[in-house]
């Protein structure tokens, strides 16, 4: 049997918590990105994932995903909790080795999503937006409110690429 990316049931948590708490409307923003990102790929096969249908740029489904799975593990676990994790799929040689696809598992790399989003929430779910943390990188202090706006922000530029390759493979178009 051939592997298609499963059916995601979209919630609308960003409009309901239009009166929350920052902390609320942030999680629930964070959320709908994630989720929009497993809708665009919802029920296509490893092969369409794979896909690169807008020349010349190298962008995929796939490579979204495996991206998205490497910023946050990056932002959150690496940075923010300050865990030695490592990379995914890039390595230091190669920082965009996860939209190197063609040799890819689509169904595995699709569960290693879905693995890392499990464990970023739990890793910030009882963490302060106040929390801040020194990043090597940039060599400056941050919050973990910074972490979520950079995300959102993160995802809603890769959702819009997400858009463009979904329609481009199958015709499929939606918010």
């Amino acid at each position: 049997m051939v592997w298609t990316a499963p059916k995601i049931t979209r919630t609308l948590g960003f409009l309901d918590a239009s009166t929350g708490s920052e902390r609320t409307l942030l999680d629930a923003w964070l959320e709908h990105h994630r989720q929009t990102l497993l809708w665009k790929c919802e029920g296509l096969t490893a092969e369409q994932l794979k896909l690169r249908p807008v020349e010349p740029s190298n962008l995929s489904l796939l490579g979204l995903v495996r991206h998205m799975a490497e910023v946050e593990r990056d932002w959150f676990r690496t940075r923010f909790a300050g865990e030695r994790v490592g990379y995914l799929y890039c390595s230091d040689d190669d920082l965009d080795a996860e939209f190197d696809v063609d040799d890819a598992d689509a169904e595995a790399d699709y569960a290693a999503y879905l693995r890392e989003l499990g464990i970023v929430r739990q890793t910030v779910a009882e963490r302060s937006l106040e929390e801040v943390y020194f990043d090597p990188r940039r060599k400056t202090h941050m919050n973990l409110r910074w972490v979520y706006h950079s995300m959102i922000q993160e995802y809603a530029r890769h959702n819009g690429h997400a858009d463009l390759l979904r329609e481009r493979i199958d015709g499929r178009t939606g918010q």
